[in-house]
């Protein structure tokens, strides 16, 4: 699809990778962002339109859907790590809101925007997911949970929305450089390189992006038979 003179929506755009898709769309000609975020005031960015959007919120993100109905460009980056959530101890709560943020969340806003993309045309629907779709985390199991969840949606979605024209596109990525894992001393990557990565998948319509190289590798080994973790 063409992001030149297209307008768009990034959830989360206020900080980390969400404000890089932001500003990638912008660079790439789109002639409208909104920055879909809780609180309108932290979005500084004087070339994205503030949008109040809470994606655990019903009413607000059907109160978005109706403010933004030129949008044909969904980004569903907004997400929380739910890190709290220990695997064998402990209170369940932050894998609970992990989920109702990024799976949960994620659905609500792709229901909410389906329509209107099919009246502008078809578009495209992004979710922002995660090497970690498809490898479960000890450290990490709730978030985890949530982005294999939310790669399931993605693609039910992409079946279910390819006859009204509408690409669907799932980004994974391993450690990004943003304040959700600046707990890590693991590599990284950018943020921009992931916006960048996703903007050359949105023009030549590709349904993937793997935005770094642990991401292929633990891709192409899916298919590989179940083995006991390494010592």
């Amino acid at each position: 699809m063409d992001i030149k003179g297209s307008v768009a929506l990034v959830t989360g755009a206020n900080r980390g990778i969400g404000r890089a898709f932001a500003r990638s769309l912008v660079d790439h000609g789109a002639a409208k962002v909104y920055a879909g975020v809780r609180d309108p005031a932290s979005v500084t960015d004087q070339d994205l339109v503030p949008l109040r959007l809470d994606v655990t919120d019903h009413e607000s993100v059907a109160a978005a859907a109706a403010a933004a109905g030129d949008v044909s460009i969904v980004i569903n980056n907004a997400g929380i790590g739910g890190a709290s959530t220990r695997l064998m101890d402990g209170a369940f709560d932050g894998a609970r809101r992990a989920m109702e943020v990024n799976y949960f969340g994620t659905w609500a806003v792709s229901r909410a925007f389906a329509p209107i993309l099919a009246r502008n045309g078809g578009g495209a629907l992004v979710n922002m997911l995660s090497l970690a779709s498809w490898v479960g985390q000890p450290l990490f199991p709730g978030y985890a949970a949530s982005k294999a969840a939310q790669w399931s949606l993605t693609d039910a979605l992409r079946k279910a929305l390819h006859a009204q024209g509408t690409l669907v596109v799932s980004v994974h990525a391993g450690f990004v450089d943003t304040d959700l894992s600046a707990w890590t001393d693991a590599s990284k990557i950018d943020a921009s390189t992931v916006a960048e990565l996703t903007m050359d998948a949105l023009t030549r319509d590709q349904f993937e992006v793997l935005a770094d190289d642990e991401t292929r590798r633990v891709k192409a080994a899916l298919s590989e038979p179940v083995h006991a973790p390494e010592a």
